[in-house]
């Protein structure tokens, strides 16, 4: 079947609306929005999610969640569950109900990044963007996204999702040569959704930077093509 709603895209911590450019040209006609991130460095996780709401002018609209926005986009899902028609979540961050993004990493990850939000703030070195987030671009794009990349609220790691479960058509795209969140974990996260509609990207994190007509087959394929298989899933 085809699909023509509109898709909501949320990027991951400290990612600019620029990353999806590429993605909305390739989507067209279909309407697309970005979600923007709280103005305020105090932000909660529900402002997030207020916000990414505000976003989206449309009665119904899917969306596609990136890294650590797949919190945002969960709890928008439960948050506005009449009005997402679907989620995708693009190698993200599916915290359990009522966990939280931090709470969901690996120990000792979780304490390591806990400790370091604690001494240096929430925006990682340079050279670890390079290293992890900007894994597989080119230098100039690379370069972009290190300049563009800004600090995020605690509260949105630490914030906890609600408990409720998701009531919708869900799929996980997954990055092979991610060296910010590995395969394993992130087919981690694709059971935390509870989906079994699965595909698989050979890209690092930024597969919308790094592959974008692939990266956009996979969500139009999600969205034309999730049919029954992937109802049952949203379900279950």
């Amino acid at each position: 079947m085809t699909s023509h709603e509109p898709v909501l895209l949320i990027s991951g911590a400290g990612l600019p609306a620029w990353i999806w450019d590429e993605t909305r040209e390739l989507l067209a006609p279909r309407e697309t929005a970005v979600a923007p991130r709280p103005a305020a460095r105090t932000a909660r996780l529900g402002d997030y999610v207020d916000a990414a709401l505000e976003a989206a002018p449309w009665d119904r609209f899917a969306v596609v969640a990136h890294s650590s926005g797949g919190v945002v986009g969960t709890e928008l899902a439960r948050r506005a569950a009449g009005r997402v028609t679907a989620l995708l979540a693009v190698t993200a961050v599916v915290p359990r109900p009522g966990a939280s993004f931090l709470s969901s990493m690996p120990f000792p990850q979780r304490h390591v990044l806990s400790l370091a939000m604690r001494v240096a703030g929430t925006r990682p070195p340079d050279g670890a963007i390079r290293r992890g987030v900007a894994s597989g671009l080119d230098e100039p794009t690379a370069d972009r996204v290190v300049g563009a990349f800004v600090p995020e609220s605690v509260d949105l790691y630490r914030g906890r999702v609600g408990r409720t479960d998701l009531r919708l058509p869900v799929g996980y795209a997954t990055t092979t040569r991610d060296r910010e969140l590995t395969p394993a974990l992130q087919r981690r996260f694709a059971t935390n959704l509870g989906t079994s509609w699965q595909q698989t990207l050979d890209t690092g994190h930024l597969p919308m930077l790094e592959d974008p007509p692939a990266f956009v087959r996979t969500v139009a394929g999600f969205l034309d093509q999730r049919g029954a298989d992937v109802s049952s899933a949203g379900a279950a």
